[in-house]
């Protein structure tokens, strides 16, 4: 049954079953030290507006209610993630993985804590560890005194080091860069992914786009759902935010679980996936 619960991710994470989870993805805070938020605005026809658009129209912008916005600040941020992530381990199934979302400045203490998490008796954490899946993107500024940042980190655990679900023929499938190389079939068929994964970020103008600060895209969610985890299975995500998680699960014919504590999010999540709102 698909569910979303409006609570502080740790309790709800201590009131799910063992082995009850097929799939976690969590895309937690990055620590940056700052307040995510971001504005909603519109854009209303005004032939006395602020902007000109297709035609050579005038429209007027118009700010609506500040969407969810959080604090990303920890004084000890692996204290913060190390308890949930204890408990994510015991939800996750034999065959289950865990995909965890965060950026370049924390990925490798992250990974260290992930490894001693999935470290049990005769199974290394390390040996749990599958990939490192890199999201590249190319949106935003550009720095002039270093190399831009413009990549997330995504690390890939199962719960077994070699029995798990991987279905790479579900996954959607990629260009070839030099289709005249490969033959008209192949380059009609185009390629599986590898661990470099570039697609765009959530458009800011976009009909995806809900005004949630740190919404990730649904492209990305709905290649790990279909890949890792097979039809009726549950999926988990507990920094739910704005549910692509769930709306990818729920397109894919699997079931979702999606926790948060922010009300404006659970609101959001309701309204995007078609939920009575109470």
């Amino acid at each position: 049954m698909n569910r979303i619960l409006h609570r502080e991710n740790l309790t709800a994470l201590r009131s799910l079953p063992d082995a009850s989870v097929q799939l976690i993805y969590i895309d937690p805070p990055f620590n940056t030290g700052t307040t995510q938020r971001r504005a909603r605005m519109k854009t209303v026809r005004d032939d006395a507006g602020d902007r000109i658009g297709f035609g050579g129209k005038r429209y007027r912008t118009e700010k609506l209610a500040i969407a969810p916005n959080y604090t990303d600040r920890f004084d000890d941020y692996l204290g913060f993630l190390r308890p949930r992530m204890i408990e994510a381990h015991r939800v996750l199934s034999a065959t289950g993985s865990l995909f965890f979302h965060v950026d370049p400045r924390e990925v490798h203490y992250c990974k260290i804590m992930l490894d001693e998490v999935f470290t049990t008796p005769g199974v290394s954490g390390r040996a749990c560890f599958q990939n490192e899946i890199i999201w590249a993107y190319d949106y935003g500024a550009r720095s002039t005194k270093r190399w831009p940042a413009k990549h997330d980190n995504i690390l890939w655990y199962t719960k077994d080091p070699k029995d798990y679900t991987f279905n790479l023929e579900a996954s959607d499938r990629i260009p070839y860069m030099a289709p005249g190389l490969v033959g008209a079939e192949k380059a009609r068929r185009g390629k599986t992914p590898t661990d470099v994964w570039w697609h765009t970020i959530v458009s800011p103008t976009g009909k995806e786009k809900t005004g949630y600060p740190t919404q990730k895209p649904l492209g990305i969610l709905e290649r790990i759902v279909r890949v890792h985890s097979n039809p009726d299975d549950t999926v988990l995500d507990f920094f739910a935010g704005s549910g692509t998680t769930g709306l990818a699960a729920a397109r894919n014919g699997r079931s979702y679980i999606l926790v948060d504590e922010s009300k404006e999010a659970v609101t959001l999540m309701k309204k995007r996936l078609k939920l009575p709102l109470r």
